[in-house]
């Protein structure tokens, strides 16, 4: 029986935002291996949405659709490095539940433009690399997270906790025994040469170099390590909801999964990071727990997307904002009242490539605004249907198609402008790359020579340091980042 105190106040609400977490590889959501049994048993005591996406590429942008309920026409946020505040006149999901008289905490989360407005902020360490050895991200997480909780739980006021998980985010370094939970091969294999193009890949190879074995040739190994991360993630979160329901408060609290965006790790050249408007980087998780008013064991088949994150949590809490939101409240669609929200909307990326385009329940359309790094056609298209994979590029053989879509995107760009009066932030973006004064990039050779994630200086120190040891990792490692 609740207290009489839970019965008077609105429901707390705990939210997770996982990094990098595709929905795909969550045994939830179908994948073959069992990656996530705890959220899994979560996700039957509430609502699982089959198809939430991210329809704003990477991380600053799809946060800001997800604490604002606003699309980047209103936000104007679209880029990685999006530089400034976020307008003024958007609220914050932090900003709207501090007035209604909530405590507000956000852990791994300062800097990203839609966390204005937190009372407490809260870090930990959620990186690691192949010298520091394996990297328990989630626990560190829990070692900061269990107290505020405690704290929040204490206190007569309800409370929003927002814990941002970087397991599934690169560097993949699961701790023992998970780094080999789904891999029991050779990843040093010399006759396996899958990884020899991501090691070729001169952007990110010094990256790679920092976390990946040295002499790694199997991919699948990599694959293993993003997956062994969700498993190790999915225990540590138990821990959390574990402790709710010891704090009597988990009936109380409406608990949301979600991530920021997916993750491509072989497919597309985009290996091992979240850029491309590919499904990998788009279909996110979304499962709701709070059994006052959201069904269990319930699963959504209509389209959501971040946007509709913030209306659906104010209404769940009874919180009213009158704030003109671009997405809409989910209830309807938990209730069965209507069968989906949009089935076709803009896509936006803004991270290592500029690209928009416009995805339909058949059809996807990709349009780039200038060269990207990996060379790819200016315009895709493909059919969803027939090649989920995205493997076949149409924009040649169904033109009628592409300019169908085309018009259809440009359509709707031109009305968010009339209604926003503001021009498409993707137009707007400048430097967006981080190279201040380069501009627009003009070639793929260009952006792929500018473009770069890692630092080779540092990594010649490290080798350095292992030759002073006289070990021979120095120069597998060499040879791995293509030094040698």
């Amino acid at each position: 029986m609740p207290s009489g105190r839970s019965r008077r106040r609105r429901p707390n609400i705990v939210l997770f935002g996982i990094d990098s977490l595709r929905a795909d590889h969550m045994s939830c959501f179908g994948y073959h291996r069992l990656t996530t049994p705890h959220l899994d048993r979560f996700a039957q005591g509430g609502t699982l949405f089959e198809r939430c996406y991210s329809p704003n590429i990477p991380t600053t942008s799809a946060y800001t659709a997800m604490f604002t309920g606003m699309d980047p026409f209103t936000s104007q946020v679209v880029a990685l490095r999006h530089k400034g505040p976020l307008r003024a006149e958007v609220k914050t999901l932090a900003e709207v539940l501090k007035e209604a008289g909530y405590q507000t905490t956000c852990v791994g989360f300062g800097g990203n433009p839609a966390a204005r407005g937190f009372d407490t902020y809260l870090e930990y360490p959620a990186w690691g690399s192949w010298y520091e050895g394996r990297s328990p991200k989630a626990q560190r997480l829990n070692e900061v997270a269990v107290p505020e909780l405690q704290r929040l739980a204490g206190a007569k006021t309800p409370f929003l906790l927002f814990l941002r998980h970087m397991d599934a985010h690169a560097p993949y370094l699961p701790p023992a025994p998970y780094e080999r939970m789904f891999y029991h091969g050779n990843e040093c294999d010399p006759r396996n040469r899958s990884m020899e193009p991501v090691l070729a890949f001169k952007p990110f190879r010094d990256f790679f170099a920092t976390w990946m074995p040295p002499g790694i040739t199997d991919k699948d190994y990599i694959i293993a390590q993003y997956d062994g991360a969700i498993a190790y993630m999915d225990a540590c979160i138990q821990t959390l909801l574990t402790e709710l329901e010891s704090l009597g408060i988990l009936d109380d609290t409406i608990v949301v999964i979600n991530a920021d965006h997916g993750e491509t790790l072989y497919e597309h050249e985009c290996w091992f990071d979240h850029h491309g408007l590919y499904e990998p980087t788009l279909h996110v998780p979304l499962i709701i727990r709070y059994p006052a008013l959201v069904p269990a064991g319930k699963r959504v088949r209509g389209y959501t997307q971040h946007k509709d994150l913030m209306p659906t949590l104010l209404e769940l809490a009874g919180i009213e904002s009158h704030i003109a939101f671009d997405g809409r409240s989910l209830l309807p669609m938990i209730r069965g009242e209507v069968p989906t929200h949009e089935c076709e909307y803009y896509l936006t990326e803004c991270t290592w490539m500029r690209k928009h385009g416009w995805r339909t329940p058949q059809w996807k359309l990709i349009v780039a605004l200038e060269p990207d790094f990996h060379g790819k056609p200016p315009v895709e298209l493909y059919d969803l249907v027939h090649d989920p994979g995205e493997n076949h590029n149409l924009a040649d053989s169904a033109p009628e198609v592409a300019a169908m879509l085309r018009g259809r995107m440009e359509a709707w760009i031109a009305r968010r402008e009339a209604e926003t009066g503001m021009v498409n932030p993707m137009l707007t973006q400048g430097d967006w790359h981080g190279h201040e004064g380069i501009g627009p990039f003009q070639t793929t050779e260009q952006a792929y020579n500018t473009l770069h994630i890692g630092d080779p200086h540092e990594m010649a120190r490290l080798i350095a340091e292992e030759r002073d040891d006289d070990t021979p990792i120095a120069e597998r490692r060499l040879k791995a980042i293509g030094y040698m």
